[in-house]
C-alpha cells in the first residue's frame, strides 16, 4: 500500500500503515471484511472530525480571548498553559491513535487557549483582524479541499517534493530566527524592518502552509484506502488541526503586515 508523503509530521507515511495492518489483521481472525462492514475511516469522515475539533478549539479561544481581553488573567498564563497541555496530549495522541477520540478534543482545546491568547493581543492592536484571520483560514481550508477533490491540484511525486522541501526550508528558517534571536534580538527587527519583506515572507509561508494540506489530504485518503480503523478520523482530524493551527497563525502574522502604517 502506497502511503503519500506528507510534511505534517502527524501524518507521516507510517502514520495509517500500521493501525491499518492491525485491522484487517483483526478482521481477517473475526472472518470479516473490515472494508465494508462500516469500521473503516473516510476522508469525509475524517473531515467531520476536524470539524467538530475546530469547534472546540473556537470554543476555548473564545473563553481565553475574552478571559484575557477583560484583563481577568494575563495572556501569558493561557499561551504556556496552553502550549505545554497541547504539547504533552499531541505527543499522546500521536503515540497512542487509538485514544484519538479523547486526546485529540483535548488537544484542540488546550489549542484553543493558546490562540485566544495570542488572537486578543493582535486585536487589542488590530481590531477586527481575528474575524478575518478566521474567515480566511476557513475559505482557504474548503479552497483547498475543493481542488483536491476536482483534480486541480495532485499530490503528484514533485509537487509532494516541492512542498516538502519548501517547508522543510521553512522549518530551518524558523530555527535560525529563534536562535539568532536570542543572542542578537535586533536581527529579527533588521529583518522585518522593511514592511514589504515581511509581507513577501508571510505569503510564502502562507502558500506552502496551504499546500500542506493537499499533502494531508491526500494521506489521509490513502490511509482510508488502506483500510486504516473508524478512529483514525479521529488522528487525521487532529493531524489536520495541526496544519490549520499554522495556517492560521501565518494568516494572521500576514494581516498584522499589511495593516500597519
Amino acid at each position: 500500500m502506497n502511503i503519500t508523503r506528507t510534511s505534517n509530521p502527524t501524518l507521516g507515511k507510517n502514520a495509517f500503515t500500521s493501525e491499518a495492518s492491525n485491522n484487517l489483521s483483526a478482521g481477517s481472525a473475526l472472518g470479516t471484511n473490515v472494508a465494508t462492514d462500516g469500521k473503516v475511516m473516510t476522508l469525509k469522515g475524517a473531515i467531520n472530525k476536524t470539524i467538530i475539533l475546530f469547534a472546540i478549539l473556537l470554543i476555548t479561544g473564545i473563553i481565553s480571548w475574552k478571559m484575557t481581553w477583560s484583563g481577568q488573567i494575563a495572556p501569558q498564563i493561557f499561551l504556556i498553559g496552553g502550549t505545554i497541555g497541547g504539547l504533552i496530549f499531541a505527543l499522546i495522541t500521536s503515540f497512542a491513535k487509538k485514544a484519538a477520540p479523547i486526546t485529540a478534543p483535548i488537544y484542540a482545546a488546550f489549542e484553543g487557549a493558546v490562540l485566544g491568547s495570542i488572537s486578543s493581543m493582535f486585536e487589542a492592536a488590530y481590531s477586527g483582524i481575528v474575524f478575518q484571520a478566521v474567515a480566511l483560514t476557513l475559505l482557504v481550508f474548503g479552497l483547498m479541499l475543493f481542488m483536491y477533490k476536482t483534480g486541480i491540484l495532485k499530490a503528484s511525486g514533485k509537487f509532494m517534493k516541492g512542498v516538502f522541501i519548501a517547508t522543510a526550508a521553512i522549518g530551518i528558517f524558523y530555527l535560525v530566527s529563534f536562535i539568532v534571536g536570542l543572542f542578537t534580538p535586533a536581527f529579527n527587527e533588521f529583518l522585518f524592518a522593511n514592511p514589504l519583506i515581511g509581507i513577501g515572507i508571510s505569503i510564502v509561508i502562507v502558500v506552502v502552509a496551504a499546500l500542506n494540506l493537499i499533502l494531508d489530504f491526500s494521506t489521509i485518503e490513502s490511509g482510508a484506502n488502506s483500510g486504516a480503523p473508524k478512529y483514525m478520523e479521529w488522528y487525521a482530524g487532529f493531524g489536520l488541526m495541526v496544519t490549520l493551527v499554522w495556517l492560521y497563525i501565518e494568516i494572521l502574522r500576514l494581516l498584522s503586515y499589511l495593516r500597519r502604517d
